[in-house]
Parts: C-alpha cells; structure tokens; sequence
C-alpha cells in the first residue's frame, strides 16, 4: 500500500507550533435523451486546465482564469458553475430496494425541466455488502442509476463506509454491515472511543486502517475491494460517463474527521467535542510515537473537558492552555496526521480503482465553524483539523487529495456569520474562505455544499457568493469559481410552489443566467481518463502547507442574487393569489 506520513510525529515537531461533490460536467449532447438509446460518454472535468501541478513548495496564486481550458461557448458561459441535488438518504431501503421509484421519477424530471446538472448519491456500504464479506448486491442501485440515467441526469456516487443515523439531518439508520458489527461484540476497539471509554460505531476507527482482523482483511483492504466491485457493477455507467464524480467517504458522515461531536454521545451544539483516540490501537500508536520523540512518559490528553464543554473551562483550550505547550503540539500534529494518513491511504486505493475512468475522485471536509474565532478552535481541533491562528489545518489536507488529483469538497456554503450565536464564537464566512483558498493555492478543484436544509434567499445567495466570490467575468472566467455545487436536500418540501419558484432562479442564477449547458467543456471543465497517484508527499513538505496565508478577497455579496427582502414580499402576494384559485 503507497501511503505518506509516518505514523509518528517526530522531526516536524519543530513545524508544528506555527495550523459532495462535486462537480461536474454533463455527457449529453443538446437534445439527446437516454430514452433515444445514444447515450455516449462526453468528456468531463479535471481540474481546470489539466491535472494539478506537482506539489510545489513555492505556492502560487493560481486562479481559475489561469487554469482553464478556453473552449467556451460564450464568454459568460466560462462563469457557469453546475449544481447537483442530493438525494434523500433512504432513497435505498434497508433491504436494498429503490423505494417510490415512481415519485422519484417525477422528482427528477422536476429538476431536470429547471436545469439541474445531476444528482448526489450515498452508496451505503451497509446496505450493499451486507450478507457477508464480499457478497455485494448491487441490483437495487442499478435500478436507481437507470433512473437518473433515463431522467438525464449526471450522477455523483458517494462511496459512504460509515453510519446514517446519529447525525444532524439524519432520517434513517443504516448501520456498517452487521458482520462488522459483530466483530466489534468481542472487539469494541475497532470503534472510535473517547477518553471515558464510549464506543462510536458509526466508522471504523482508523486504528484498524491495517489490522487484518475483519476476516483476513484490513479496514483499507475491505474498502478497496467494496470500490471495485463497485467498478465492475458499473462498469457501463463508468464508460458512458453517467458517474461524474466519485466521493470516497473517509470518516463519519462521508467527511474526513474524527466523530468528535456525536449526538448519541449526548453533544449540543456548540460543544467542543472531544479527542477520539483512546482504542486501543490508537493508544499504542501515540506512546510508539512518543517513545520515539523521546517522551515514553507522555500520555493521550486527560483535560480537555467533555463534549458540551466551552474552551475556556479546559486545561486543554483555555488561555494558555495545553495545546499551546510542546506536548500539547505534538498531541496535535500526531492526531492530525493520522487523519491525513487516512485519506491519503484510501484515496491512493480509490485512484488504482478507478484510474483510467472519466470521472472524478472527490473527499468531504467538515465545516466545523463554531469556536472558529476563539484562539483555540477546540471544536476543529478535536475532530482531527490543527487549524489556529498561526497554523493552517486545511491546506496540508488540500496538498494531500493534489496527489490523487481529487476534489476538495466543503461544507457550510450557506451559512453568515449573523445567523449563528455568539456565544458559539462561529466563524463560517471566514471558515469556507480560508478552506476554498486553500485548495486553489494547491491547485486542487473546489466544491460544496449545503450543511442544512435551505429554502430561503439569504442561503441561496449566500451560496452564490461562495461559488464566484468575485462575481461574473462578462469577458470570460471569473478569476476564481467553484467547481460545483451539491444542494442538500431533494425533499417534498423542496418542490412546495415558493421553495421551487426560488430554487428555479437559484440553479438559474448559478448558471451565471445562462441556459442548461450539457457539454462541460464549453464552460471550461473537461476530464480525461483519471491518472495514477503522484509519488508519495514526505511529511516534511505536507507541512510546510501549515504556514498561514491571507485567503483570496471575497466580496461582500453576490451579483447574481436570487432576490432579497421585496422578492419575499412578491412570493407572499403570489402564495394569495394561487390561494384563492386553488
């Protein structure tokens, strides 16, 4: 297995005190539907201009304009970003059935009518090999993808190896296979476990990422065998061009973290979550790690409070706390290139699989926002991002998915800083600024999502702001844009008649005011067949990624709103009328 990053944080101590999906192109030509049986596969996206550039030490202020192919339709065409909608978790049952395929059909070619690119995902390791070791069935996702297939519509496939349910916005439980299950019966180390010794079974920890205690095999060989099967099953949706991008879930809820906040542990928003590394596997790792710096005695953390703890009530967090002495630093560089490690190593895995399809890889990083703009950011550092003041936690990750030639997906494109306490001390406008900038200085394609349900203007321009965070380029492509846009979630509360009128300008408006494009190469994304990993990234030149920078300049709001206060008053006189002629 190519991995990077040793296991220890040993010689970069001296480094350390310094820190879905999506998106994509579409296959049709203009006026061809699959009921015509002409699908064919159009070429798609890579990061904008061809494949990332080696991993420089010497950053650059790379921008979109730079990076782009120049096949354009128009020039205002260039500022075209696709959007996506997700669809409802449970959209496969339990018992691996496509449930309401007839609603489902309608939903979609709703969307369709309004311009949508495509659909979102989650492909439940849970549901698919859930017989037994390496009895996948994937008949009822075949249904679905037929569906999205004969409604025109791309797809983005999640490969989700964790838990639904437990999580804000979860409406069903899906659980990791029961044969996983039950090996954590006799086995509860295989589970994330916090300091007081609670289990979380929501994703294997990462302790087990080479263990080979799940019948012969190790976590990371159970999900390189799940993703090719999954290439083999769709291997004809692959070669048409139907699976655009490929999310590779890497923690709990698809993101790549640790379950540091998890409600069935009891956690409220906006507690600091706590460390999720006391299994045992983990525990040996660090005083490994320790022994090997020269501090056997050096131990996990023991006072960094509890899950709905604030920073300032912790030894850990507070002023002058833990986290700021030697040990605490390198407590944190050992936490948060374990997490690295981890996604290097599945992505690595899911570039073999899929090297040579045109699609895309993808991974999930969380927008953990709240305790953004208190110095410790406790609540980013006990899910696994090293991120303060003087330390940047995102652009090693966004360095690393740069090897695989993967996307950065971001959550919480939605949400101002207004709208959030502010005892939380929330800071997401910052957050998604600092994020996205981080993967355009790595040459890495950005995308994003939606971290809660939104029907209102304010999220949605919102959106719009994050997407072209320097508005539309009339004379080509605007100097940065995302590389596409997730909206969480396709519901029937989305298509009531006010949320879908809005939502019909969104995805409008997100078109930069352009018609549906079903060719991406002319808003100036093109894939070619995936490429094989770079060479492994040393430790050393990772974090180098850690030193701060200023994140490119937003403005302050969007120039393709979708309307604000009078359009809600408008919707509100609108709603009478269709009132009294129902």
């Amino acid at each position: 297995m190519t991995c990077i990053l040793p296991s220890a944080a040993t010689s970069t101590l001296a480094d350390a005190h310094g820190r879905v999906s999506p998106q994509i192109g579409r296959v049709h030509a203009r006026g061809v539907r699959p009921s015509q049986k002409l699908r064919f596969g159009m070429s798609r996206m890579i990061p904008s201009g061809g494949m990332p550039k080696g991993i420089a030490v010497q950053l650059s202020e790379t921008s979109t304009a730079d990076r782009m192919p120049t096949d354009y339709g128009n020039a205002r065409l260039a500022n075209y970003v696709p959007i996506y909608v997700m669809l409802p978790l449970g959209v496969i049952s339990n018992d691996n059935l496509l449930v309401d395929e007839g609603v489902l059909r309608k939903q979609l070619n709703k969307l369709r009518e309004v311009g949508v690119d495509g659909v979102m995902v989650d492909v439940w390791w849970g549901i698919v090999e859930s017989k037994g070791p390496r009895q996948y069935d994937w008949n009822a996702y075949r249904d679905l993808f037929q569906v999205v297939r004969e409604s025109d519509l791309n797809l983005q496939a999640i490969m989700s190896f964790h838990q639904c349910g437990g999580n804000i916005g979860d409406a069903v439980n899906i659980p990791i296979p029961k044969w996983v299950l039950d090996i954590g019966q006799t086995n509860p180390d295989i589970f994330f476990t916090d300091k007081s010794g609670n289990r979380n079974r929501e994703y294997l920890t990462i302790g087990v990422d080479d263990q080979p205690i799940f019948a012969g095999r190790t976590a990371i060989q159970m999900y390189s065998d799940y993703m090719k099967s999954f290439r083999e099953a769709m291997s004809d949706f692959l070669e048409e061009g139907s699976i655009v991008d490929i999310e590779v879930g890497l923690g709990p809820a698809g993101e790549l973290r640790y379950p540091s906040y998890p409600a069935t542990q009891g956690w409220l928003f906006p507690g600091i979550g706590e460390f999720q590394c006391y299994d045992k596997y983990l525990k040996r790792d660090f005083k490994d790690a320790a022994a090997s710096a020269g501090h056997p005695d050096w131990e996990l953390p023991d006072n960094a409070g509890s899950y709905n703890d604030i920073p300032k009530s912790t030894e850990f967090f507070g002023d002058n706390g833990t986290y700021l002495t030697k040990k605490g630093k390198f407590f944190l560089t050992w936490y948060s290139n374990k997490l690295l490690r981890h996604g290097d190593c599945i992505l690595d895995e899911a570039n073999k699989v899929f090297v040579g399809c045109k699609t895309k890889l993808a991974s999930k990083v969380s927008g953990i926002h709240w305790w953004y703009k208190d110095d410790s950011h406790a609540a980013e550092l006990t899910a696994g991002y090293y991120n303060l003041k003087d330390r940047d936690g995102y652009r090693p990750i966004a360095r690393m998915l740069s090897r695989h030639y993967a996307m950065l997906n971001f959550t919480c494109l939605e949400m101002r800083d207004i709208e959030q306490p502010a005892k939380a001390k929330s800071g997401p406008e910052k957050l998604v600024q600092q994020v996205l900038s981080a993967g355009w200085r790595e040459h890495v394609e950005v995308a994003g999502e939606n971290a809660l349900s939104r029907y209102d203007r304010a999220a949605y321009n919102q959106i719009l702001l994050n997407a072209r965070p320097n508005g539309v380029n009339n004379d080509g492509p605007p100097q940065h844009k995302m590389y596409g846009v997730t909206y969480l979630r396709l519901s029937d509360q989305l298509f009531q008649d006010k949320n879908f009128r809005i939502f019909r300008t969104f995805v409008r408006k997100m078109h930069a005011d352009e018609d549906y494009c079903p060719n991406s190469r002319r808003y100036g994304q093109d894939v070619l067949p995936l490429k094989r990993s770079k060479p492994e990234i040393p430790i050393e030149e990772l974090l180098e990624a850690t030193k701060p920078m200023k994140p490119f300049p937003w403005d302050k709001e969007t120039d393709t709103r979708v309307g604000g206060k009078l359009a809600d008053i408008l919707d509100g006189l609108l709603d009478i009328i269709a009132s009294i002629f129902k």
